[in-house]
């Protein structure tokens, strides 16, 4: 398994879940992940999440990915740091890939979108198969 693989499996399983903390405490939520690429996995999202004020206190952040396959799946954790983006273009990037978004009266200039992306890390995959044995660590 290489970054190929995991920019497949993400962009073909995009429900994911995302860790982070606050005050010592684990908190974790289901997401819509936007894109994978060679550049990271990016995410989009809005200011007026409580994740988005924990990820900007405590960047480091763990995310899961599953594709449920007969009694049990495959699963690809991604470990490391957020990087929170301005880009004009990926902002409408995301209002193109999003157009429920406009509903919500976001536009690529509205503060309150929010991109952020993991561009350097850690994954791995997992399935019952190779339960037992070491992790094969994937960096990106």
């Amino acid at each position: 398994m290489n970054l190929d693989d995991c920019i497949r499996f993400t962009n073909e399983n995009q429900i994911c879940y995302l860790a982070t903390s606050e005050n010592n405490q684990p908190r974790v939520r289901a997401l819509h992940f936007w894109f994978a690429d060679n550049s990271g996995f990016y995410f989009q999202t809005g200011s007026n999440k409580d994740f988005t004020r924990q990820l900007v206190e405590n960047p480091k952040t763990e995310v899961c990915f599953y594709h449920h396959e007969k009694m049990i799946g495959t699963m690809l954790r991604l470990t490391g740091e957020v990087e929170f983006l301005t880009d004009r273009a990926l902002k409408e990037k995301a209002i193109q890939d999003r157009p429920y978004l406009k509903e919500f009266g976001l536009t690529a200039d509205s503060p309150g979108m929010i991109i952020f992306r993991i561009a350097h890390g850690q994954g791995h995959f997992w399935t019952m198969e190779n339960n037992f044995k070491p992790k094969e660590i994937i960096a990106f």
